[in-house]
C-alpha cells in the first residue's frame, strides 16, 4: 500500500467522505474504494482488560528489600510456623506459607482459594494454626460465626480482607449445614471473581451488587461441606505425637515477631513492578480445573518469590491434590460403591451377577457401610443409575443383576481402582451354584480389558 492510498484511509478513518478524501490525497476513487474493501486494520494482541476489582490502592510505594529477599521471607515465615504448630508432612507446611503470602495482593487473583484445617478430634493444633494465620495474612476478619448479611458488609471490592472462621463444623458440620445453605452458598460465590451477592434495598428500589471474593481460612472437626473443600487447599491436622514437641505461643509475647515477619512480607510484595508481574502472571499449573484455579496464586507467589519456591510450590500442589482425591474417593458412598462392586466381581470371577448375590456380597464386606444403610435392590438400582448402569438379565433370563461390562465405563471415568488384586476370571454359565450355595464361575476362556494403565481381567461369556 502507498503512501497516499494510506493516508486517504486515515482521512476516511477521521470522518472524511471517500470522494473527499480521494481528491485530497489525489487517489483515484475506485483505487480508494478498492483499498477499503480489502483493507484488514492491524489491531495489536493485548491481554483482555482486568475487572475495576483488579487494582491495587494507589498507596503502593517502593521498598529497599530486594529481590532475592522475597525467598528469604517465605523460609523464614515457615521455620515461624513451624515453631507453634506440628504440620503433616513439608508440602502442607509450604502451602500453608505461600497462602499466607498470597492474601496480601488478593487484587492479582482472579480466584480467592479457601484454607480448610479439619481434623478428626479436638486438640489437634486448628486454633493455634489459626492463632499464626491470623497474625500473618492480611486484613484478618476473626470470627466463630457470622451471618450472610455481615459477612457481604465485610468485604470490600477492592483489597479485600481475609476472613478466618474457627468452630467451622458448628455451622458447616451435619447438624447445622441445612440452617447455613445462604452462608454456604456465599463461601463459594466467594472463590472466584464477579459473583456478586444480590440484595434489593427496598428504599431506593434498586439491586445492589455487594462484593463476595475475599480469601478465607476455615476449621473445623470433620470434613466441611464438599462444595468448600473442592475450593480449598486441604490441611488435615492432627494431634502431636509423643515425640513432637512445639513452643508455647502466647499472643502479647509472640505475636509482634509474627507481624514483624508479615509488615516485612508486604513492604516486599506490594511494589508497583510486583503488583504489575503479579497481575500478568500465567504460571505453569501442575493440576487441572478447579485445582488449578485454587493453587494458582499460590504458585505465582512462589515463582516470584524465587529460591527453591517455585519447586516446592508445584510439589505441594500435586501432593495435597493427590491426597484429596484419593479422600473424595474413600468419601464419596458412589466411588466406595463402584470399588466395591469390582471387587466382588473379580472375587466370584463372573461376568454377571444377580442383583440378590451381589447385595449380599456388599453386605459382607467388614468396612463398608452397606449393612448399616439396609441398601435393597431398589435403592441399589438409584444409587448406580448416576453412572449411567441399570439392572438386566442374564443371557438365560432367569435373573435379573448387573453385567461386569455395564461398570467398565464407570470404573475408568471416576479411577475406581481395586482395594484387593484383581482375579482371573473365567467365562461359564451366568448362575452356576458353588459348594457355599452361592454363585461361583468355573474357569475356562479368558479376556482382557484394560482402561489407562489397570487392566481388568474378565469373563468372556455372553
Amino acid at each position: 500500500m502507498n503512501e497516499a492510498i494510506a493516508l486517504a484511509l486515515q482521512y476516511v478513518a477521521d470522518g472524511w467522505s471517500q470522494p473527499d478524501a480521494a481528491e485530497r490525497t489525489g487517489v483515484p476513487l475506485f483505487e480508494l474504494r478498492a483499498a477499503i474493501e480489502s483493507y484488514v486494520p492491524q489491531v495489536p494482541q493485548s491481554r483482555p482488560s482486568r475487572p475495576a476489582s483488579m487494582k491495587f490502592p494507589a498507596d503502593l510505594r517502593e521498598s529497599p528489600l530486594k529481590r532475592d529477599d522475597g525467598a528469604v521471607l517465605l523460609d523464614e515465615l515457615r521455620a515461624v510456623l513451624l515453631k507453634y504448630v506440628v504440620l503433616p508432612n513439608a508440602e502442607t507446611a509450604d502451602a500453608v506459607v505461600l497462602w499466607i503470602a498470597a492474601t496480601h495482593v488478593q487484587p492479582a487473583w482472579e480466584h480467592a482459594p479457601r484454607l480448610v484445617a479439619v481434623s478428626p478430634e479436638k486438640r489437634c493444633g486448628k486454633s493455634r494454626l489459626m492463632d499464626i494465620v491470623e497474625a500473618t495474612v492480611h486484613r484478618p476478619i476473626v470470627t466463630v460465626n457470622i451471618s450472610p448479611a455481615a459477612l457481604v458488609r465485610s468485604i470490600t471490592e477492592k483489597d479485600p480482607p481475609t476472613l478466618c472462621v474457627d468452630e467451622a463444623d458448628t455451622i458447616f458440620g451435619p447438624k447445622a449445614a441445612d440452617n447455613h445453605e445462604d452462608l454456604r452458598g456465599l463461601v463459594n460465590s466467594g472463590h472466584q471473581r464477579g459473583r456478586p451477592y444480590l440484595r434489593y434495598d427496598i428504599t431506593t428500589r434498586t439491586v445492589e451488587e455487594l462484593p463476595t471474593f475475599a480469601m478465607a481460612m476455615l476449621a473445623g472437626i470433620g470434613d466441611l461441606p464438599d462444595t468448600i473443600m473442592d475450593r480449598a487447599i486441604v490441611v488435615r491436622m492432627r494431634r502431636r505425637a509423643p515425640g513432637e514437641v512445639v513452643a508455647p505461643y502466647r499472643t502479647r509475647r509472640d505475636r509482634p515477631a509474627l507481624h514483624d515477619i508479615r509488615d516485612r512480607w508486604r513492604e516486599w510484595v506490594r511494589v508497583p513492578d510486583r503488583a504489575d508481574e503479579l497481575l500478568d502472571a500465567e504460571p505453569t499449573m501442575p493440576v487441572e480445573d478447579r485445582a488449578a484455579d485454587t493453587w494458582e496464586p499460590l504458585v505465582a507467589i512462589a515463582d516470584a518469590a524465587g529460591g527453591s519456591w517455585p519447586d516446592r510450590a508445584r510439589s505441594a500442589a500435586l501432593h495435597l491434590v493427590a491426597l484429596e482425591d484419593a479422600a473424595d474417593v474413600e468419601v464419596s458412598l458412589g466411588a466406595r460403591l463402584l470399588a466395591d462392586i469390582r471387587d466382588t466381581f473379580a472375587d466370584w470371577t463372573v461376568s454377571f451377577l444377580a442383583s440378590t448375590d451381589l447385595l449380599s456380597a456388599l453386605r459382607k464386606i467388614e468396612d463398608a457401610p452397606w449393612r448399616e444403610l439396609d441398601m435393597t435392590a431398589h435403592a441399589l438400582a438409584g444409587r448406580l443409575r448416576p453412572y449411567g448402569i441399570r439392572p438386566g438379565r442374564n443371557a438365560t433370563g432367569t435373573a435379573r443383576g448387573y453385567r461386569l461390562d455395564d461398570f467398565l465405563e464407570a470404573f475408568a471415568r471416576y479411577g475406581v481402582k481395586d482395594r484387593q488384586s484383581v482375579k482371573t476370571a473365567g467365562q461359564a454359565t451366568d448362575d452356576p451354584k458353588g459348594s457355599d450355595g452361592l454363585n461361583r464361575q468355573t474357569q475356562t476362556t479368558v479376556s482382557t480389558v484394560t482402561r489407562g494403565s489397570d487392566p481388568l481381567t474378565v469373563s468372556d461369556g455372553r
